[in-house]
């Protein structure tokens, strides 16, 4: 288990229901951020420009949440636990979960609205796409984040009620 899935489960202790334990957890950001904070490398143009689609995408993606009662922080922790899914803000890891710290629960939404978890690779990294109450938003999260266990976790949790 990843380090920041550990300081994710322990963190969050104060914020779960009687009963609910945390399954599964991935330190996330919205889609868009990583395109969003791309040096210019390319150019002040080329940087400008790509800066203002990855910042189009973040709101997009978290506004799509919004709209399923589902507010997303930046950084974020998204959890599976056996009763719902969570949106925990935390702050930003160095790497591998050094240096973050839960803070708050954003919020959380029923299993039971949840439709699906499902993860793909990017480049560097993996996207997570979350279908909660039918509509669809994206999350990003770094190369070595345990995304198909949240994945699993979620038809597992669902599976068990």
């Amino acid at each position: 288990m990843a380090r920041s899935e550990d300081k994710i489960k322990e963190g969050a202790k104060p914020f779960l229901e009687p009963g609910e334990e945390i399954l599964a957890a991935i330190v996330a950001r919205p889609r868009g951020w990583t395109q969003a904070g791309a040096s210019g490398s390319g150019g002040a143009l080329a940087g400008a420009i790509g800066g203002a689609m990855g910042n189009k995408k973040q709101q997009e993606n978290v506004a799509a949440a919004e709209e399923t009662g589902l507010e997303l922080a930046n950084p974020m922790a998204l959890a599976v636990t056996s009763q719902r899914l969570l949106s925990i803000s935390v702050t930003a890891p160095i790497g591998a979960g050094i240096g973050m710290k839960v803070q708050d629960l954003v919020s959380a939404v029923p299993l039971s609205d949840v439709d699906s978890i499902e993860v793909k690779r990017l480049a560097v990294g993996k996207v997570v796409n979350v279908t909660v109450r039918g509509v669809p938003f994206k999350l990003e999260v770094g190369a070595g984040a345990n995304a198909k266990g949240v994945a699993q976790a979620l038809e597992q949790a669902k599976t068990a009620v």
